[in-house]
């Protein structure tokens, strides 16, 4: 299987830390050479946007599917690769939600991608409120402090 990028982040932050992604400015450049406006075309109608980028700034050597400690934390309990969403993943891809802010041409604005500036894009989806979850969502205390600061 073979990816080829859609386009990269340009400009939000440039180093990888853990919180406050809300209000994170950043824009989706997609590429020209592959793109017109009209791939776009529709998108202004959506308030947000799911992403798929690539953590390509972790090494696969540094990637293992033990249970680990989220984010490190020691005094949390192991859980598996696929029990977190930290950036350390078979793949190294990202799935993000965030929100559309403009459109121009073929640069989209965008607020709270929790994605770094040059990571390269793989997809993106306009969010449809219909792909909510339809029954409550339920996840364990930790998770739930673990992000208490992320957006």
């Amino acid at each position: 299987m073979t990816l080829r990028p859609i386009g990269q982040v340009v400009g939000g932050r440039g180093e990888m830390y853990e919180d406050d992604w809300h209000d994170v400015r950043a824009v989706i450049r997609l590429d020209g050479e592959s793109f017109t406006a009209s791939a776009v075309l529709g998108l202004e109608h959506f308030s947000h946007l799911e992403v798929v980028f690539l953590f390509d700034r972790i090494n696969p050597a540094t990637v293992h599917s033990e249970p680990r400690p989220p984010r490190g934390n020691p005094s949390a309990a192991p859980v598996g690769v696929f029990a977190h969403r930290g950036p350390y993943r078979p793949n190294r891809l990202g799935v993000s939600r965030c929100r559309l802010l403009t459109v121009d041409g073929l640069n989209l604005h965008v607020a709270d991608l929790d994605a770094l500036s040059g990571s390269p894009i793989l997809d993106i989806k306009p969010y449809l409120a219909e792909f909510a979850p339809r029954h409550p969502v339920v996840q364990p205390t930790w998770a739930t402090e673990l992000m208490s600061h992320y957006y």
